[in-house]
């Protein structure tokens, strides 16, 4: 153990306490359909998230540290610089323009709440659900 990592803590311990959700990650366009037909039953939450960028893991670290809507709302997460034919697939159905981070969620087929950035608050979709 390095001296910065015994003061600091070391980054893989942080990310291990923080991101304790049971993303579903979304790697195909077929994803998609399976969304609109799902979230009829039970509300889904698509994350965009760009690996690239520090802004979207920040948000993303904030987001999963306050998530506790797992009983109500089925989460999805795309990385989206692996997949960016899925990324652009959603902008289209969805009517979305697109964003890194950004957050949707559909009912019922259909984005009914769409933030992107700094925006992206637990508390604020757990009002829209």
């Amino acid at each position: 153990m390095s001296i910065f990592s015994s003061l600091f803590g070391s980054s893989e311990n942080q990310e291990e306490k923080t991101a304790k959700m049971n993303w579903i990650p979304m790697l195909d366009l077929g994803q998609i359909n399976e969304i609109i037909s799902l979230s009829s039953e039970k509300p889904a939450l698509i994350f965009k998230h760009s690996t690239r960028c520090s802004v979207s893991r920040m948000v993303l670290k904030q987001f999963e540290s306050e998530f506790n809507l797992e009983d109500q709302v089925t989460p999805y997460f795309l990385d989206l610089l692996e997949h960016r034919d899925v990324s652009n697939a959603i902008a289209e159905q969805f009517k979305v323009v697109h964003q890194s981070p950004q957050l949707l969620l559909i009912k019922n087929g259909v984005s009914v709440y769409d933030v992107s950035h700094s925006a992206i608050e637990v508390a604020e979709l757990r009002m829209k659900i």
